[in-house]
């Protein structure tokens, strides 16, 4: 893991090097520079293979220079394809970029299984490449001087001549939790979205898409044994690609089937990772240790707990928000970023992790709700129906299911859909139409209506892997663990293993009723049936007990007086109903925001 960094255009060489220095974090082991006439070009480096200086970057070949963020795991196997042709001078994963390069030219992403954010300069063309899946974050500016790419957003910021409000920004962000490829909160600043390509001439950005999952076979697995073991073969070589390293790795374990599941397979491969589990202190209902260490004795490896209180939480809020940059409503980035500052004292530089796995294999019972609604649509006497809706508000999610089915709009928009558009039109002080916020899933949606994918729990999994997946929990996993210069890996997020799991017949998934059916019936060889069967909790924990405990909530209204963001009558109501324990998260998303507000535009 790294920290990307770069110029192309007139620039001042001491606040280039400040914006550098911004995410040292993410790479304290070295800082390469390359500085020459309308050109910077940097790395911070996080060394986790290939530990010696041969590896540093950037790294140059001919014409073409690199800077590269994260991991080629098949980068041996490349090095032995490509070696009649190459003569490697390093055992990097990054000059193998090189090789494949020179061999395939913008092909070669095609080659590589891992998880990467690619700067590539060849003579005067900047060429930016996302992973497939979104596990590495990318962004980019570009002002009538100069264009700029960084690892993190704080890396651009110096260089806006005035930090505004994008709102394509904050009403993606209402919506589904972060904001939507392209947009970040800082007008100006862009993202690429996971399966990208981005061509700068030195005067035009052109940005493409080189991968989709939609673009796999449908329903070529129809048998369930071939499906549970080519599932079981594709994670398999997955674990054993991620256990490559040169320095100290553990894993993240809950009380769940998916970390355990990693562990177990660790152990299969010779591997006993080093565990380690959250606990919050008087908050029993959250706590998973016990569960935890159930699991690990199972297994036979160690567990460490890691307990939290509310000072520890709120203490380390701050942190957190420095290390986002921008909003994303997540409060279990909190306790995870504690737990990776524990894991980090511990000596530890690698850590497994079990992202995507939910996702793939149906793991949210609302899935299962959805296509349960989904039935209504085929209704042939439905208007009443539909003028009931129309004419009944409610702020109840259930009640917003039915009127889109009733309408004939589109059911699902995200697991992590949380304000929708006519939430959003209540509280914002702005029109918001109803259905405003299909305009951030429509690129998805037009391209799973023009793919082989018909069944509807296939839209789920894709556009939850491309915005809850990739812009959420893995822009989560990515902050709190390099703020602490670790990487994450996550083997569930093997992109061949995505595309095993996408030709299987979907109804295979389904049938029985059973959220992650096919994944149990796997890790029903590896695992204790009460690991299996035991009630999916989640990264649970009590962050609303904890904002109103402190009194930080205030915070909310405090700016609202300040911007007239939102309808007061409303946001009050959304308050009260979130120390009562319902509308939680849209109240923390709140705070979130609010607090970005106060810290950049007040």
């Amino acid at each position: 893991m790294c920290a990307i960094f770069g110029i192309i255009g007139d620039f001042n060489p001491a606040q280039a090097r400040q914006a550098l220095s911004a995410m040292a974090h993410r790479g304290p082991d070295h800082c390469g520079i390359v500085e020459q006439e309308r050109l910077f070009f940097a790395h911070n480096r996080l060394s986790i293979i290939a530990l010696d200086k041969t590896a540093h970057q950037p790294m140059k070949h001919g014409e073409v220079l690199l800077s590269f963020n994260g991991e080629i795991y098949n980068h041996k196997a490349l090095r032995q394809e490509l070696a009649q042709e190459f003569s490697f001078k390093s055992d990097s994963d990054t000059e193998v970029l090189l090789a494949a390069y020179e061999k395939w030219g913008l092909k070669f992403v095609d080659h590589l299984v891992g998880m990467f954010a690619i700067a590539l300069l060849d003579g005067k063309d900047l060429y930016l490449i996302r992973d497939r899946l979104g596990k590495k974050p990318l962004y980019y500016l570009q002002n009538r001087e100069q264009f700029l790419f960084a690892s993190e957003i704080k890396g651009l910021t110096p260089f806006l001549n005035k930090k505004s409000l994008n709102k394509d920004a904050l009403s993606s962000y209402l919506g589904f939790l972060a904001p939507t490829p392209p947009h970040t909160f800082f007008k100006g600043i862009k993202k690429l979205g996971s399966g990208e390509i981005l061509h700068f001439d030195g005067e035009e950005v052109e940005v493409k898409s080189y991968y989709s999952l939609l673009d796999t076979p449908s329903s070529i697995i129809t048998q369930e044994r071939e499906a549970t073991e080519k599932i079981e073969s594709g994670f398999i070589e997955s674990m054993r690609l991620r256990l490559s390293a040169d320095v100290p790795m553990a894993s993240l374990l809950s009380g769940g089937i998916d970390s355990a599941l990693i562990g177990a397979i660790a152990k299969e491969q010779g591997t006993s990772l080093q565990t380690f589990t959250l606990g919050y202190a008087e908050y029993q209902n959250y706590d998973e240790r016990t569960n935890a260490k159930f699991t690990a004795d199972a297994l036979g490896v160690s567990n460490r707990a890691i307990e939290i209180t509310q000072d520890d939480f709120m203490g380390a809020s701050e942190k957190v928000f420095e290390a986002m940059d921008e909003p994303l409503n997540d409060p279990a980035a909190i306790p995870l970023y504690l737990l990776f500052e524990g894991i980090k004292k511990e000596g530890y530089k690698v850590v497994m992790s079990g992202e995507g796995s939910d996702e793939l294999f149906l793991g949210y019972r609302q899935y299962f709700e959805y296509l349960d609604i989904e039935k209504a649509a085929t209704l042939q006497h439905k208007n009443w129906l539909k003028k009931y809706f129309r004419s009944n508000f409610s702020m109840n999610r259930e009640w917003e299911w039915y009127k889109r089915i009733f309408d004939d709009q589109l059911l699902f928009r995200t697991s992590g859909e949380k304000f929708t558009d006519l939430q959003k039109n209540m509280i914002l002080r702005q029109n918001i139409k109803d259905g405003d916020g299909l305009r951030f899933l429509e690129p998805y949606h037009q391209k799973f209506e023009q793919s082989p994918h018909s069944d509807p729990s296939l839209w789920y999994s894709y556009i939850d892997l491309q915005l809850f997946q990739a812009e959420h929990f893995l822009t989560k996993l990515d902050r709190v663990s390099m703020a602490h210069s670790i990487e994450s890996r996550t083997p569930f997020l093997d992109h061949n293993l995505a595309e095993t799991v996408f030709r299987i017949d979907p109804r295979l998934r389904y049938q029985n009723g059973v959220t992650k059916d096919l994944l149990k019936k796997v890790a029903s060889k590896y695992l204790p049936q009460e690991v299996i069967a035991r009630k999916k909790k989640g990264f649970s924990n009590p962050y609303m007990e904890w904002l109103v405990a402190s009194g930080k909530i205030d915070l909310i209204e405090k700016v609202n007086k300040q911007t007239g963001l939102f309808n007061a009558e409303v946001l009050q109501e959304y308050i009260v109903r979130g120390k009562r324990g319902s509308f939680k998260q849209h109240v923390w998303g709140l705070y979130v925001l609010s607090h970005w507000i106060n810290k950049n535009l007040l």
